[in-house]
């Protein structure tokens, strides 16, 4: 059976715009952000077979015009939420710029196993939900395009894992994932594909960062990679 997937950024979120925000999970879209979700919405051609949205905030309002465009198709919350390696560290009102230093230290810091105070989550860990994820794409028995409502850092991750390979990472693979994420970038609402035809290699890579179909509001849309939150 042939799968597609595509696993789409959320729109602006507040962080994104540099405000302040109440944690990872709480950062609301900007109107910059809603006006993203519905054209995204509008990109669907034909209603996908499953929509699923991760459980944070920016990741719900960037499917919900989907969602509602096309009733009739389940929706399901899945562990796809952005990778929360500050866990305890990411205060209250703070923004982006003034936890930078902090991520600085967390990706200076080289070890997959480390856990930041709180709820934090390790690099070793993200790379396991990221195959967890996959293999559970792998798993469903709809016939169709499955559209994952996602986050900038996940969605690496799991093109990543897929690229090189890696599911037990040590301190070369995330340095490696360090330099990936430098250099890949991944806009606000943009769509990364996940293709399985038929064949030995499961699950592949097929279109990276695709925003065409914002039409203009890509044009506009943020660049610059994030080494820490999303």
């Amino acid at each position: 059976m042939v799968r597609r997937v595509w696993l789409i950024r959320h729109g602006q979120s507040e962080s994104n715009a540099g405000l302040p925000t109440n944690g990872p999970a709480a950062s609301p879209l900007t109107a910059r952000g809603r006006e993203q979700a519905q054209r995204m919405a509008a990109a669907f051609t034909a209603p996908p077979a499953l929509i699923v949205g991760s459980p944070f905030l920016r990741a719900q309002e960037t499917a919900r015009p989907t969602a509602e465009r096309f009733p009739e198709v389940p929706y399901e919350e899945w562990p796809v939420q952005e990778f929360t390696f500050l866990g305890g560290l990411h205060a209250p009102r703070t923004t982006g710029a003034q936890r930078r230093p902090l991520a600085d230290d967390y990706w200076e810091r080289l070890d997959p196993d480390y856990v930041n105070e709180g709820d934090g989550e390790s690099f070793r860990a993200l790379i396991t939900r990221a195959r967890a994820f996959l293999e559970r794409l792998a798993d469903r028995p709809e016939d169709g395009l499955i559209a994952v409502f996602s986050h900038g850092l996940f969605m690496k991750a799991v093109m990543w894992s897929l690229l090189t390979g890696v599911t037990d990472p040590d301190v070369a693979a995330m340095r490696g994932f360090r330099h990936f994420n430098g250099t890949c970038v991944v806009p606000n609402c943009a769509v990364v594909e996940l293709w399985r035809p038929s064949g030995e290699y499961g699950l592949r890579v097929v279109v990276c960062g695709g925003t065409m179909h914002l039409a203009e509001a890509s044009t506009t849309q943020e660049t610059t990679p994030s080494a820490h939150l999303d």
